[in-house]
């Protein structure tokens, strides 16, 4: 498991010990996780399909509760299959030195681990024509995780399972009911990875500017971590595209759970504003984290998507987002999430 720019069981070994343990799981409400999930999961489906009218190309959804070293073994099996066009240009293991292996093992291990505490569920769009579908297009939920929130919140948990449900469920429908999205998706990826070239005059600009902006006053991590402050011009354009597409992607997602939700998750506002404040008020080692990884840019990017939709549907009606799913060039980018009338101007209505 050594081969390529990686050291994956090293990363799984580094990732599983800052993921730690939550004892919860292994108390009789663990057995509940699985059978309120396979109940809640094709009810979710059938909700978020009444509201989006998207109908999956895959089938039925598939649900499974995993712990948070499950979580981790999904996430790198996904990025092994990101990488696959990468490895196999570097399948000569000695162009890799062990060294930059482990740096980028100990990277990667130490982000999984860090997100694995955090992540309550997640739908795996990545799939590969040669694997076992078995594997693939599965909705998890992160059982160590959902019974920690649970408690601390004194959230009501069918509610909460069914609410969290909601939202993993319209990320399926958006990527198996839209035939091009997810392409376009891991198009845009691709791209990204192909632009992957380390420039000692880029790195070098970009610690000017850190250091720049931080005697300015400004926060050089504000516009999404360490990838945008060093990142080339093209790399920007790409990020833009990325951000834009995920921005509509979770705005539409909380959106869609919201509505789908009412008349069957009387707690669902409640659950929308605990999360949103727990997303917000990470400090310590999680702050610095978000900050690194440009999360709380995304943050603030799902805001904007909300913020979007809300603002095409008050001149267009409720089914306004329906039309950008009709053509990959109707999609928003980052300036046109943050000016909806500029995308309404290049877009015409259904």
């Amino acid at each position: 498991m050594t081969e390529g720019p990686v050291d994956w069981e090293l990363a799984r070994r580094i990732a599983t010990r800052v993921a730690g343990d939550e004892p919860l799981s292994r108390s009789y409400l663990g057995d509940s996780l699985h059978k309120d999930f396979a109940r809640f999961t094709p009810l979710a489906e059938e909700l978020v399909g009444i509201e989006t009218r998207l109908v999956s190309a895959e089938g039925s959804a598939r649900a499974r509760v995993i712990d948070r070293e499950g979580w981790i073994d999904a996430n790198i099996r996904s990025f092994r299959r990101l990488l696959r066009p990468v490895l196999a240009e570097s399948s000569d293991s000695s162009r890799t030195s062990a060294i930059s292996r482990k740096v980028a093992a100990a990277e990667l291990g130490a982000v999984l681990g860090w997100m694995s505490r955090r992540v309550l569920g997640q739908y795996d769009l990545l799939l590969a024509e040669d694997e076992d579908r078995d594997e693939q297009d599965l909705v998890y939920y992160v059982g160590p995780n959902v019974l920690a929130i649970e408690k601390k919140f004194a959230f009501d948990p069918k509610q909460f399972r069914l609410w969290l449900a909601l939202h993993e469920l319209t990320h399926r429908s958006q990527f198996t009911g839209v035939p091009w999205l997810r392409p376009r998706f891991l198009d845009l990826v691709n791209q990204m990875l192909d632009e992957v070239d380390p420039d000692p005059d880029r790195l070098k600009q970009g610690l000017q500017d850190f250091v720049q902006m931080k005697r300015d006053g400004k926060d050089p991590m504000a516009d999404g971590g360490l990838a945008q402050l060093f990142a080339s011009d093209r790399q920007k354009e790409l990020l833009d595209a990325v951000g834009g597409m995920m921005s509509l992607v979770e705005g539409h997602g909380d959106v869609t759970m919201s509505r789908a939700a009412a008349g069957h998750v009387p707690h669902a506002q409640r659950f929308h504003r605990v999360m949103q404040q727990r997303r917000n008020s990470a400090s310590g080692v999680s702050r610095i984290m978000q900050k690194v990884m440009g999360l709380e840019a995304k943050l603030a990017q799902y805001q904007a998507g909300e913020d979007f939709i809300a603002a095409i549907e008050s001149q267009r009606g409720d089914r306004a987002v329906d039309v950008i799913w009709e053509d990959p060039q109707h999609l928003p980018s980052m300036a046109e999430i943050r000016n909806p009338r500029s995308w309404m101007e290049r877009v015409s209505a259904a």
